[in-house]
């Protein structure tokens, strides 16, 4: 990766409310973490490394099926369909997301449980977007 790309990944994330960003390109991996209390601005740490040579498990997320815009909950000032540490259930609404001034609610294809938020309420997300990392459970 340049230095560039990786200079304007840093500075994207330093601008957002996103508290996690994880970035991989071949050997190449990214992790960029805030550290801080929730509702308190910090500082954005960074972690640069080459990928380990032994394999390691994948995570998996739940991914934006269309371009839209995403939100955490029904409502402004309602609590969120899903937060850190949930387990849900398959077919669990994890979020609404709004193209075209349609309101479509995204439901888990899997039982699992929510690691991070990866995108926050009244973003723009893109097809194939990570919007939550999980854990996937087998029951």
């Amino acid at each position: 990766m340049k230095t560039e790309q990786l200079e304007k990944l840093i500075s994207i994330f330093d601008k957002s409310t996103l508290l996690e960003l994880k970035y991989r390109e071949g050997d190449f991996s990214l992790y960029l973490n805030r550290k801080g209390e929730a509702g308190v601005s910090a500082a954005p740490s960074a972690v640069v490394q080459a990928a380990p040579q032994v394999a390691e498990e994948e995570d998996i997320y739940i991914t934006s099926p269309i371009v839209s815009t995403f939100y955490s909950s029904p409502a402004p000032d309602a609590k969120p369909y899903v937060v850190v540490g949930d387990r849900i259930k398959a077919g669990q609404v994890v979020c609404i997301l709004e193209a075209m001034k349609i309101m479509t609610e995204l439901e888990s294809d899997f039982e699992c449980e929510i690691e991070a938020v990866l995108v926050s309420s009244g973003q723009k997300v893109e097809y194939g977007q990570p919007l939550f990392r999980v854990k996937r459970h087998v029951s």
